[in-house]
């Protein structure tokens, strides 16, 4: 198995590298989940062997019996960069994408009920869908607000904008570039609006970014 590409609309290519999540960046969602934005940004870890393009499948493993997905905004670094100012850290954006984390409800809750890690909750192969990139060249110095929308067999489940974050774009760069450093390749999913749900065997799911991504997956 070789290793993946973000793809961009401009032709360009990255190899895939680490992708950080933040988890309860939208205030409905965390109350949705019995929960609330926590004071500093929860973060979590998918793996490179996570990633899977349009039209690949979403494979449920056998070990959980309640698997939920959650549509985000996904952000591509495309140099590397630490310690930086928050107003800086568009220079470091190569891209946006829509993605969905794909999380094994049942595993989390007991993680989070024994103090311990989300990794295989989140980071399971397959668990980590994320369409074409748009390039963000043609946003000069702004870091633009996206509509987000996801749908299984039609039904539309979530529907969110990007400015309802708590925390923003240009915050979560910024945080996490002074935390691990970010480099080339590595990715942000910046949290999930509410209507979080379970999928099973043999449902489509499609999940869009505005008017400019989409991404189309099975789930087997």
């Amino acid at each position: 198995m070789g290793y993946k590409t973000l793809k961009f609309d401009n032709g360009n290519s990255i190899e895939a590298g680490t992708m950080y999540c933040i988890g309860q960046n939208y205030a409905k969602h965390a109350a949705e989940m019995g929960s609330q934005v926590s004071e500093s940004p929860t973060v979590f870890i998918k793996p490179p062997s996570a990633y899977i393009e349009n039209g690949e499948n979403i494979i449920l493993p056998d070990f959980s019996d309640n698997i939920h997905h959650e549509v985000e905004l996904v952000v591509a670094i495309g140099k590397d960069c630490h310690f930086i100012d928050e107003s800086d850290a568009w220079k470091y954006i190569a891209g946006y994408a829509v993605g969905i984390d794909v999380t094994l409800r049942d595993l989390q809750t007991n993680a989070k009920k024994d103090g311990k890690p989300w990794a295989i909750a989140k980071g399971f192969y397959t668990s980590a869908p994320i369409s074409e990139f748009i390039s963000s060249e043609g946003f000069g110095n702004e870091i633009p607000y996206f509509d987000l929308k996801l749908s299984v067999d039609g039904n539309i489940k979530q529907a969110g904008n990007t400015s309802e974050m708590e925390r923003s774009v240009a915050n979560l760069v910024k945080f996490l570039a002074s935390v691990f450093t970010l480099r080339k390749g590595d990715v942000i999913f910046t949290g999930t609006p509410e209507g979080v749900g379970p999928i099973k065997k043999g449902n489509f799911i499609i999940a869009s970014l505005s008017n400019y991504k989409k991404i189309e997956v099975g789930v087997v």
